[in-house]
């Protein structure tokens, strides 16, 4: 296989404390070797090994890939009115889901994946190189069992949500719905997905629903993921921890028992800033959970209702200005924190034997991701050792 040498580069983030300065093994003057898909060397520049070729970062920063462990990015239309609406005082609640919905349903398979493949070639444009997304837009077995085989064919980190929300075709009986979901449509799916996922919330799944539902996935080999405490108080983190789920997502309403459970699991708190920036609610309070110990996500909930962003620097730069995060933290939870949020060591660093996966910024570092908030900085994207873009 090929070598290539990555030198010139002004700041390297590895997220190996081992090589570098602070929890994002912080590197000045850097270079990386890369060996087919895997990184085979990382350190200073002056003792870079040779290789069959050489590319010259010019001075500026270099990053992991961002790892994007939360969106939903199987559905059809838009919501611009409920949007434009929201934006003039009405309050955010799930049932605008029941509108993606109906859209979902009325699309062709070449049409979701046409757009799926679109907000993939978006996200990596702007650094994100491993992507999680979820089926919850058909609420029918044969419609998220078809979102889930095309979610496959582009991602391994693929999420069974069909506890979305309740079926509007069951709104007169979620009990029967939720026998649906840890039956038939489980067993349509689970072929397709890795992960279990639930929205527990008010106007959605109540913790012992939440509870059947993971607890099927389970046992179906399925691993779980929770929307925990986004819109309210509610059981959904202590649900997480128990059931060890590998992230519980949002996290926006915590009590001190919620922080500690996380705080004493392997549980990730995954925040998803852009749902608050788009629904005006209240922010996630990163600086508590980070202070307590838990270990933070960042990612963008990419999702035509309630955060219509595919971009992880947008959402580091609003983790830094409104949820009392420092730039190093952001960037670790934009990468390292993600891959613990898919519970992967292969991703989210750039240390000998992680997969090949950076971007370049044109910035000397990574700083300038919240310093220069809505300038596009990601110039370059190495994927699995290949310059893409």
């Amino acid at each position: 296989m090929t070598t290539t040498v990555i030198t010139n580069i002004g700041s390297l983030v590895t997220n190996d404390p081992a090589l570098g300065e602070g929890p994002i093994g912080l590197l000045q003057n850097a270079a990386v070797v890369i060996d087919g898909d895997r990184i085979a060397w990382t350190g200073p520049a002056a003792s870079a090994p040779d290789a069959d070729e050489a590319y010259d970062a010019g001075g500026r920063a270099v990053i992991p890939g961002f790892v994007d462990s939360h969106s939903h990015l199987l559905f059809a239309g838009d919501r611009t009115q409920e949007f434009n609406a929201r934006m003039s005082g009405r309050a955010y609640s799930a049932g605008g889901i029941r509108t993606t919905v109906a859209a979902t349903r009325a699309a062709t398979d070449e049409a979701l994946e046409a757009n799926l493949t679109r907000y993939l070639a978006e996200a990596l444009r702007q650094g994100t190189t491993t992507f999680e997304t979820k089926s919850g837009y058909g609420l029918t077995v044969e419609d998220e069992a078809r979102a889930l085989r095309i979610a496959a064919l582009h991602t391994a980190e693929v999420t069974y949500l069909g506890a979305h929300i309740v079926s509007p075709d069951y709104a007169d009986d979620p009990a029967a719905y939720v026998a649906l979901v840890t039956g038939e449509m489980l067993d349509a799916c689970a072929p397709y997905a890795r992960w279990v996922d639930v929205f527990c919330e008010k106007g959605a799944f109540d913790g012992d629903q939440a509870r059947a539902i993971l607890t099927a996935g389970k046992a179906k080999g399925l691993h779980p993921r929770v929307h925990a405490n986004q819109l309210s108080y509610g059981p959904g983190v202590q649900l997480a921890v128990e059931l060890d789920a590998a992230s519980a997502d949002h996290c926006t309403h915590l009590t001190d028992a919620d922080v500690d459970a996380l705080a004493n699991s392997a549980t990730v708190a995954t925040l998803l800033p852009g749902a608050e920036f788009s629904t005006r609610a209240q922010w996630p309070d990163a600086r508590r959970l980070l202070d307590a110990g838990v270990t933070v996500a960042l990612s963008t909930d990419c999702n035509p209702g309630s955060s219509f962003t595919s971009s992880v620097p947008f959402c580091i730069a609003l983790a830094v200005r409104d949820m009392g995060m420092t730039p190093d933290e952001a960037i670790w939870s934009a990468t390292a924190g993600g891959a613990a949020a898919l519970r992967r060591t292969d991703i989210g660093r750039i240390t000998p034997g992680a997969r090949a996966d950076l971007a370049l910024l044109d910035a000397p570092s990574h700083v300038h991701l919240a310093y220069r908030p809505g300038v596009p900085l990601v110039s370059e994207v190495w994927r699995q050792g290949k310059r893409c873009r």
